[in-house]
């Protein structure tokens, strides 16, 4: 299954100041990622593309929200904004998903990228229904 396989992209750092300290230029150096999704030369999709390219027209296809009329006069597509069913609802999707699975916010912060994983756990907090039953069976166990 090659054509599965997972494509190396070198990302470039997206601040263009110079680093101010040795750690922030080990960090801001470019970094190579594994990616499973690419665009048609092999590089890392640019958002605004899938955005409205891809995942626009998938919602639209399933009726999520109202297709494309037609397009603007410089060959645009303008879709009709909607924070609810936006690109940014996938990462919502995936961060609720690991957190009814039991992830630890502190892993999730990680990966989405936050600093503070207290702002994951304020974000998604209504994400964890089950996050008292973990501990009192921990402690049920203990005097059992």
């Amino acid at each position: 299954m090659e054509f599965l396989a997972p494509v190396p992209v070198t990302m470039p750092w997206d601040d263009p100041r110079p680093p101010q300290t040795p750690v922030e230029a080990k960090h801001r150096r470019p970094r190579t990622y594994n990616l499973l999704v690419t665009g048609r030369e092999h590089k890392a999709i640019n958002r605004n593309y899938f955005n409205s390219h891809v995942w626009k027209p998938a919602l639209a296809e399933v009726g999520v929200i109202a297709a494309l009329e037609e397009s603007a006069p410089d060959g645009s597509r303008a879709w009709e904004p909607s924070r609810k069913h936006g690109y940014h609802a996938l990462r919502h999707f995936y961060a609720s998903e690991q957190l009814e699975a039991g992830e630890s916010v502190v892993s999730l912060a990680r990966w989405l990228g936050h600093s503070d994983p207290g702002f994951t756990l304020r974000k998604y907090a209504h994400f964890l229904p089950r996050a008292g039953a973990r501990g009192g069976a921990a402690i049920d166990a203990v005097f059992a």
